[in-house]
């Protein structure tokens, strides 16, 4: 269900453990998700993937689905409290975890955050690569 290795973190919900513009390396062990991992997950209806930490599982043994419920470090209330999850959504599912945070290179994001919000940067970026790249050959 990964949908990218890596992440960068958006806004300052995880801070101090995360800041904005942090560039985020998943993987997803085969393992359960503990209280205290930090997660990422996606939700239906969301383009967005959300960084938070473990604070409430809950295992169904008879079944073997686990319910999780999840929290930003620097947020005040739970994501369900906190209108992270949808409408009338209790619990995120461990199909919806894309991965679990294994390391990080701080700020390194930061271009990718810059390129969303100048678009004309990223062609203008773009062309120059692609200039160099024609000079470069002769």
């Amino acid at each position: 269900n990964r949908e990218s290795p890596i992440v960068v973190v958006l806004s300052e919900s995880m801070e101090p453990a995360f800041h904005r513009g942090d560039l985020l390396f998943l993987s997803m062990p085969a393992e359960p998700i503990r209280v205290g991992d930090i997660t990422v997950f996606k939700l239906q209806g969301k383009p967005i993937p959300v960084v938070h930490r473990v604070l409430t599982v809950h295992d169904e043994d008879a079944t073997g689905k686990q319910y999780i419920l999840s929290k930003g470090d620097n947020n005040p209330s739970d994501d369900r409290a906190g209108g992270i999850y949808n409408a009338n959504q209790l619990w995120i599912n461990r199909e919806d975890v894309t991965g679990k945070v294994q390391g990080f290179i701080p700020y390194a994001g930061f271009v990718i955050i810059i390129m969303d919000l100048y678009p004309h940067l990223k062609y203008a970026l773009l062309g120059v690569l692609g200039l160099l790249v024609v000079f470069q050959r002769e």
